[in-house]
């Protein structure tokens, strides 16, 4: 190979250097234009989602509320992890290793953040069609806000202690200059996979399975016109159907999710790298776009949020107390 043929790399000057990542410019470009697209409408989409439910009375609700704390969850993978692994799909890492691990911090943060919002709002869905009558008591935005601050609050703990050595050896998964990754052994892997990947997904399925059940029995007993008190029961259409509308948000977040935890199902080591935009972590990322568009499809208030928002309406008298339910 001639000297000009030689690889490009990260720190010329050094012999422990990484190669610079190279892709053919029309598929790098192709990735940069459809890459920064979907960060643009995550960090849109979850906007409109926060505006909405922070300035409407009628949306300050409990359930609304464990919606608003996933949307900040996804706003933050939109506006602060997808533009870091879009500028270095080509490049070298060149902020360090505190930066490269404080990057994986908060994106592990975020991602657990996510999974026990998921749990919260399964249960107020359990809660709300089991037992519809007590629910406005046993469930109040006062409980929801403990709920959310305990859930950022575990995740905040959690991670760290999952990632300590990382944070005390920063830098101790990089093989050469110019790389940002981090590999959790299997045992951590493992420890992870269960707390934040099945103990949920369990969790999560036993709730929404009880749900539709609790929905069919009931719906059998208006059909069948037993007692008055039975109808007195019934669940309400509107709250079916929000459980139907989150119980897809929680199918497409694990259909995200399965293949980031795949190597640790197999019992390999994962390795996570911001240099490399490998399809399981924007699959999982990708996951935060896709819960507005689904609010978007499924629920009319937020259509007519974005509505009122988008036309500037809601700077008019009187506009926050508007009927959008």
């Amino acid at each position: 190979m001639e000297s000009g043929e030689l690889p490009e790399l990260c720190y010329p000057q050094s012999n422990a250097s990484c190669r610079t990542p190279k892709q053919p410019p029309g598929h790098a470009m192709l990735i940069y234009v459809l890459l920064s697209i979907v960060s643009f409408l995550t960090v849109a989409l979850n906007l409109l989602v926060i505006v909405a439910i922070s300035y409407f009375r009628q949306l300050h609700t409990p359930t609304n509320l464990l919606l608003l704390s996933l949307s900040v969850s996804d706003l933050l993978v939109g506006l602060l992890l997808m533009p870091v692994e879009i500028i270095y799909i080509e490049a070298c890492w060149f902020l360090g290793d505190m930066v490269c691990m404080l990057y994986y911090v908060g994106d592990y943060i975020i991602t657990s953040s996510s999974v026990a919002n998921m749990v919260l709002i399964s249960a107020d869905r359990y809660v709300a069609i089991s037992e519809p009558l007590s629910y406005p008591n046993r469930v109040t935005t006062r409980r929801a806000q403990v709920g959310v601050g305990l859930c950022w609050l575990c995740s905040v703990v959690y991670r760290l202690l999952l990632l300590h050595d990382h944070l005390e050896e920063p830098g101790k998964s990089i093989s050469c200059l110019g790389e940002c990754i981090v590999i959790i052994g299997n045992v951590a892997g493992t420890v992870d996979l269960v707390c934040t990947f099945i103990l949920p997904i369990i969790v999560i399925l036993m709730l929404y399975l009880r749900v539709f059940a609790i929905a069919i029995r009931q719906a059998r007993g208006l059909q069948s016109r037993v007692a008055a008190v039975h109808v007195q029961r019934m669940v309400k259409k509107s709250e079916l159907k929000a459980a139907r509308t989150l119980g897809i948000v929680v199918v497409v977040f694990l259909t995200c999710f399965i293949p980031y935890y795949v190597p640790t199902l197999a019992g390999e080591d994962t390795s996570v790298n911001a240099t490399s935009a490998a399809f399981e972590i924007w699959l999982t990322h990708f996951n935060s776009c896709l819960n507005p568009i689904i609010y978007a499809l499924f629920y009319p208030w937020f259509r007519k949020s974005i509505k009122l928002i988008v036309t500037l309406q809601i700077f008019k008298a009187g506009c926050r107390d508007a009927n959008i339910l």
